[in-house]
């Protein structure tokens, strides 16, 4: 089947909804463990957009969301040169390719934005995340320790960052 990364729109919002879900209930790539309710992440969405900031989705050819890219804004006029990176793909689209092109068109959108800094927190155990950022020139900055707390076991985090 064709996959193809797009800007999202309202259009994907269901299908994104879904997937947020699956990814999050894995309990191992995303803070949430399963998706807020859809009034919340309808709003976060429109929120994004409206703002003008980077959100793309992999699909598939049924234009079903199987992955995302998101940048959001951090509170506070001393860091709107600032966004947060959220990366994910659904279990089936990993290994392929998908997490580096939303990644690019992502950064791409930031930088055209005005962004000069694009951060992450990243779990220690998600190697292949933390490759894929450190290939698109993301560098660590720190270390959160007990950065999340899962059925009762800590899991430390890198921060990492792009500078334009």
């Amino acid at each position: 089947m064709n996959h193809s990364v797009v800007p999202t729109e309202e259009c994907h919002f269901q299908s994104l909804y879904k997937a947020l879900d699956v990814v999050a209930r894995e309990q191992k790539y995303l803070a949430l463990t399963q998706a807020p309710p859809w009034e919340q992440s309808l709003a976060h969405y429109r929120n994004v957009l409206a703002a003008g900031f980077p959100h793309f989705v992999a699909v598939d050819g049924n234009d079903k969301v199987v992955g995302w890219c998101d940048i959001s804004p951090l509170v506070g006029q001393s860091r709107a040169h600032i966004g947060v990176l959220g990366l994910a793909l659904m279990p089936e689209m990993r290994g392929q390719g998908f997490g580096a092109k939303l990644l690019q068109a992502a950064i791409d959108k930031s930088w055209a934005r005005g962004l000069t800094r694009i951060e992450l927190a990243v779990r220690v155990d998600n190697l292949k995340a933390t490759r894929l950022y450190e290939q698109f020139g993301f560098e660590h900055e720190g270390f959160i320790r007990r950065a999340s707390l899962i059925d009762g076991i800590y899991y430390d985090a890198h921060t990492m960052a792009l500078l334009r």
